[in-house]
């Protein structure tokens, strides 16, 4: 396969793969089990909803840029069917062996913090 069409084809896999786990892991799964209802705060307190917003928003731009790095510098996905042809090391994974997982984790604890849903935390910690 030429680098451009590899190029096309790992943007279309990461795009597929980014629907099908990290939105269903990290926004689906937390839905089912919170309904996004705000529950009373963590402890009665306030702040725990801001650390929540902050950790979601943090977690983010993490991994949407995670799995560009993947499509655009790997030319290919996370998926194992159509892993990429080169290794990444730029960017996040500079730092982190696997911000992926990282940023999924924030995401859904953040959930949790925002709408104070002790179910979701759980859901975080098993993740």
């Amino acid at each position: 396969m030429n680098p451009g069409m590899r190029r096309i084809s790992a943007i279309i896999g990461s795009a597929v793969f980014f629907v099908l786990a990290p939105c269903t892991v990290a926004g689906l799964v937390p839905w089912w089990i919170s309904r996004w209802q705000m529950e009373p705060p963590f402890f009665g307190l306030f702040l725990l909803r801001i650390a929540g917003v902050v950790l979601i928003l943090a977690g983010l731009p993490v991994l949407l840029d995670s799995f560009a790095r993947f499509a655009l510098e790997g030319l290919g996905t996370p998926a194992p069917v159509f892993p990429t042809s080169h290794l990444v090391v730029t960017g996040w994974y500079r730092y982190v062996r696997n911000p992926m997982y990282v940023a999924v984790v924030s995401i859904i604890v953040g959930q949790a913090l925002l709408f104070g849903n002790v179910r979701v935390l759980e859901y975080g910690a098993a993740a």
